[in-house]
């Protein structure tokens, strides 16, 4: 059988770190690889994960150069055929998904993806991505599906290691190119009949949005050419801003 490793990349993130270890570990099937790298956190971020290194693979704790430096290191570590990143704050939905991933895995297949929840600090559900975004799961995914920006969400996007290059370290959208360069080098394309993943909102895209925005244009100006990432942005701001007003200045 095919291995899943998964990641959890941390920082300073002792309120959401417990959850997303418990929602791991909480897995029917156990058969696979738990790696955190944590950048050197300066709260109880290592503790916690201490607190369970009996069950954790790999235990990573030292300096970064931000996010993607991080998630790099993570995939260089893995040891198993597939990666999976779940970070601090970020939960596996159904204490079943592990086992139903395995089932649905053959020789070919490269991506496993699927839908996911928004969720607040809490933890409390604020709605299903593909129903209150634009963004609707295709049933047969591909890299072109991706011209409008992130379409499928990172935490439901599993990817072998044949297929997943190391990220671009400098972009803040850097997990868009990741998933379209895994899914133009895939063979076999899963989509997983359930929802894979509860997602934390306000991450470092929404943090620093003015860059994420600038970053995103690179991505896709590097794989839909000049004129595609304009005609894709000029697209995704008229979107963005039908679907403000009809929710009520509230994107999601």
């Amino acid at each position: 059988m095919r291995k899943i490793s998964i990641i959890t990349i941390t920082y300073n993130a002792e309120k959401f770190l417990e959850r997303t270890i418990q929602s791991i570990l909480a897995q029917t099937c156990q058969d696979f690889e738990y790696i955190i790298v944590d950048g050197k956190s300066k709260d109880g971020t290592l503790a916690i994960a201490q607190k369970y290194q009996e069950r954790i693979n790999i235990l990573v704790s030292e300096p970064d150069k931000g996010l993607y430096d991080a998630m790099n290191k993570g995939q260089q570590l893995a040891n198993g055929d597939f990666v999976w990143f779940m970070n601090a704050g970020d939960e596996i939905n159904d204490i079943h998904a592990v086992e139903q991933i395995y089932q649905q895995i053959d020789d070919d297949t490269d991506v496993l993806y699927g839908d996911s929840y928004f969720v607040d600090d809490l933890g409390n559900i604020q709605g299903l991505r593909s129903e209150v975004t634009p963004h609707r799961l295709p049933h047969h995914l591909t890299w072109q599906d991706m011209n409008l920006g992130m379409l499928v969400c990172h935490q439901a996007f599993i990817a072998s290691k044949r297929v997943a290059p190391l990220y671009w370290q400098e972009n803040l959208s850097a997990d868009i190119d990741w998933e379209i360069e895994c899914l133009k080098k895939a063979k076999g394309i899963v989509l997983l009949n359930f929802v894979v993943a509860k997602y934390l909102t306000g991450g470092i895209s929404n943090k620093q949005l003015k860059r994420s925005l600038i970053d995103r244009y690179k991505v896709l100006q590097k794989h839909f050419g000049v004129l595609g990432a304009i005609g894709s942005h000029l697209l995704i701001l008229v979107r963005g801003v039908f679907l403000m007003l009809r929710k009520g200045g509230k994107y999601w």
